[in-house]
């Protein structure tokens, strides 16, 4: 654990004593540990939520919290509650300023003592779960932060690289990865969400909270960690393992990844991402659609802001894949290369690789999709229509027809998780012969629901503005 010294460098650049504690910290740090100890978790939470931030807005704008160091004396130099504490200076810093190397790889010390500590500890606390996702979320963004970071090789000083040789296992994607599946494992999660479904469990139902004396923070942060997981894997480009590590989580339920918004956004953002990658398009669009009803006007936003753009996509030449280059790069998450630079060959940056890679293969299946869109077309108007007669609608010979209902199947059929095939088709189709059969395989909206749950809302609505107006 680095102490005040590390810092002193960076204190004097600032004018900031990392040493002075002022009354305002004194006091948050003596209530936040008193609460803590007492499982005060409405407490917790507003001071974790609201004190802290005010504090920081205040105080902090610019400089990092006082040191774990200076204020450990008003905790009774818990080591617990120093991990936490210096959890949330990190989590600071990396908001407000732009931490050095040298405190990248504290910082991942310090994530590594607290899932220790976690892991393998006796933990007699409660804490929000929004501070529980929070860490998950934050280590891989710090994860996903270094990464980016290193691969940047071209102005690394001699000293940030000795630094890099010296510490080739701090934020090691291994490492990063074996601490998301311990939590995982040792909570015994996957098992009690099953339990749950039989109806002997009632984590989901209790929020991830523990109501008869024990501990959430072992099993809420195993519940987050599947969710980091998914999000590690799919930043790796490993979209079908990112999947499989969601599975345990119905996410087509409210669930303990709903109650903060940080995780059902990233839940369902990188779940759909995937999915899209993994050409299941009709399992993308039903859950981004699912966030869409949260709010009914980001519809109309979305057309708005890019109606013109989508039009011009559908045309398939060099200017709409010029936007499908601009807004896949807008909307991907940011890819990263997880090995480290070969020090004994000239120093590149290379944290554009992985990006470019993923970009590659998503052109190169628009590409593909362009020529499935003119015989779907055509497929849609038909029942049934000879090869010949389809070959000269499409202006293609019948080898090269054949070969284009091939690929037609290929690109839209995909294995799910449970290694079925599946189409994703709306229009689908067999050839008997020399004839095409196509099949309707799309069912009929039921338009009927989202009317009911409109109305639901309107009489909702009517019934809050009577009683404000009784008021």
């Amino acid at each position: 654990m680095a102490t005040s010294a590390d810092y002193d460098d960076r204190s004097q650049e600032i004018g900031y004593d990392p040493n002075f504690v002022p009354d305002s910290v004194k006091t948050f740090v003596v209530h936040l540990y008193r609460h803590i100890r007492e499982k005060n978790v409405y407490e917790i939470h507003q001071m974790y939520e609201g004190s802290f931030q005010k504090l920081s807005d205040r105080m902090f704008k610019e400089s990092p919290w006082p040191s774990v160091d200076a204020v450990s004396p008003y905790v009774d130099n818990d080591h617990v509650f120093c991990l936490l504490y210096r959890e949330m200076w990190f989590r600071h810093l990396y908001a407000r300023m732009s931490p050095t190397l040298q405190q990248r790889i504290d910082s991942y010390d310090n994530y590594c003592s607290l899932f220790q500590v976690v892991l393998h500890g006796v933990v007699n606390m409660q804490l929000p779960n929004q501070w529980l996702w929070d860490m998950v979320d934050e280590f891989v963004y710090q994860f996903q932060s270094f990464c980016q970071y290193r691969a940047k090789m071209k102005n690394k000083t001699e000293e940030e690289i000795a630094l890099l040789r010296q510490f080739p296992q701090a934020w090691n994607v291994y490492g990063v990865l074996n601490y998301l599946q311990a939590l995982v494992e040792k909570s015994s999660i996957i098992q009690i969400l099953e339990q749950e479904k039989e109806g002997l469990e009632q984590f989901t139902a209790n929020d991830g909270y523990d109501y008869n004396g024990g501990s959430n923070v072992l099993k809420v942060l195993g519940y987050y960690s599947m969710v980091g997981l998914l999000r590690v894997h799919c930043l790796l480009g490993d979209y079908h393992t990112g999947l499989k590590c969601l599975v345990p989580i119905d996410i087509s339920q409210s669930g303990v990844f709903t109650i903060v918004i940080g995780s059902h956004i990233t839940t369902i953002y990188h779940y759909g991402f995937a999915n899209l990658m993994l050409r299941r398009y009709a399992e993308a669009i039903r859950e981004f659609n699912k966030v869409k009803l949260i709010e009914e006007n980001v519809n109309n936003q979305l057309r708005e802001k890019y109606g013109e753009k989508m039009a011009r996509m559908q045309r398939y030449d060099d200017e709409a894949f010029a936007l499908y280059d601009e807004l896949f790069s807008y909307a991907c998450p940011k890819f990263i290369t997880p090995s480290p630079p070969n020090f004994e060959e000239p120093l590149v940056n290379y944290n554009q690789d992985a990006y470019r890679l993923q970009l590659k293969l998503f052109l190169y299946e628009v590409k593909q999709q362009q020529l499935l869109s003119g015989i779907r077309s055509f497929l849609k108007l038909y029942s049934t229509i000879s090869i010949a007669k389809l070959a000269t609608y499409m202006e293609v010979d019948e080898p090269t027809l054949r070969t284009i209902l091939m690929t037609y199947k290929h690109k839209t059929h995909v294995v799910d998780i449970d290694g079925k095939i599946i189409s994703n088709a709306d229009v689908d189709f067999y050839v008997n012969e020399d004839t095409v059969h196509v099949v309707e395989t799309k069912s009929a909206k039921n338009y009927g629901d989202y009317f009911m749950r409109q109305i639901l809302k309107l009489e909702e609505m009517i019934g809050n503005l009577d009683r404000i107006r009784l008021e």
